[in-house]
């Protein structure tokens, strides 16, 4: 796909007279293409940003380029092109996600004409957050898990999370501990096996999400791995990128407790014919399955990584102590 097409899309899906590149956000993760800004002229949006994916084999940042790791990068672009072209429109002001001008696959490229979202109020990027940005992002995940309770991810990820075992046999093959390894895959059939089903992000850390500058609203990005699952998942991963092991262990019941009061309103909300009390049971128990599940793959892929804590070692035991 040249420039020319790519100017044609931008243009006629935003009804713009012409176009400027503004600058460029970010490159993709592996070299995959990147994500820049456009000012727009003549058009009602000022302006827009462009995903543009290269679908050749890149390197990967920390050695893992395998062809198993580049056919996940590339059914990470299908899928996140399913999801803004058949299921983001569902999303409301409650799980806020940036609108989809036009999407284009072509040659082994993807185009993805997206909002603007600093130009729509979510401007503010966190890197350290209070209570009040933790339950901003918390009930944006309860009531994404509402929007999509029960439903076949259709297009997406059977299984959603980019850790998900399936897809990591490198990473659990090279974890050094034993007995997680173990008790991988009875974890992830726990998991896989829950009654309540949702459409998780499967991405969800504090850096793919955007808020408005006085932290009132937020909005999601980034959708390469939503798909099918428990939404603990999100929730263990939302929080382990949000707070210190110490922090973990001391807000786990505010946590959990705040989110699930958010999700039984929003599954009412969504008139989902569900027993909210037998969903917060179940999901409860998970919870620390979800974290273990998470633990694992960490462990695999990056053995030094600050993430790597007593407070997970210690849920982790205890789950494999239980199996």
């Amino acid at each position: 796909m040249d420039n020319k097409h790519f100017r044609e899309i931008i243009i006629k899906s935003t009804g713009a007279t012409d176009l400027y590149e503004i600058g460029k956000i970010q490159s993709l993760w592996s070299g995959y293409g990147s994500i820049i800004r456009y000012g727009l002229k003549g058009s009602k949006l000022k302006s827009v940003v462009v995903k543009y994916v290269q679908l050749t084999n890149q390197e990967h940042p920390r050695g893992w380029n395998t062809d198993r790791s580049h056919n996940r990068k590339l059914r990470s672009y299908e899928v996140e092109t399913a999801w803004y072209r058949d299921w983001s429109s569902r999303c409301d002001e409650s799980c806020y996600v940036p609108h989809c001008y036009a999407l284009e696959a072509k040659d082994g490229e993807v185009l993805m004409v997206l909002e603007d979202l600093d130009s729509s109020g979510y401007g503010k990027r966190l890197s350290s957050v209070s209570w009040n940005e933790i339950a901003l992002g918390l009930s944006w995940l309860a009531n994404f898990h509402a929007k999509y309770m029960q439903e076949r991810p259709t297009g997406l990820w059977k299984v959603g999370t980019y850790w998900h075992l399936a897809t990591r046999p490198d990473e659990l093959k090279v974890l050094d501990d034993k007995a997680l390894k173990k008790a991988a895959h009875e974890v992830d059939k726990i998991l896989n096996q829950s009654k309540y089903k949702t459409f998780v992000h499967g991405d969800a850390k504090l850096a793919n999400f955007c808020f408005s500058h006085d932290k009132k609203r937020i909005s999601a990005v980034d959708f390469q791995y939503v798909g099918g699952g428990c939404g603990m998942k999100d929730i263990a991963y939302f929080i382990g990128s949000c707070l210190y092991e110490n922090e973990c262990e001391a807000m786990e019941v505010k946590v959990l407790d705040y989110y699930f009061a958010e999700l039984k309103s929003a599954v009412l909300r969504n008139e989902k014919n569900i027993d909210v009390g037998e969903l917060e049971e179940e999901w409860r128990m998970l919870f620390p399955v979800a974290w273990t599940d998470f633990h694992r793959f960490i462990k695999g892929w990056s053995p030094g990584h600050w993430k790597i804590n007593s407070y997970s070692e210690r849920i982790a035991k205890e789950i494999i102590r239980s199996l």
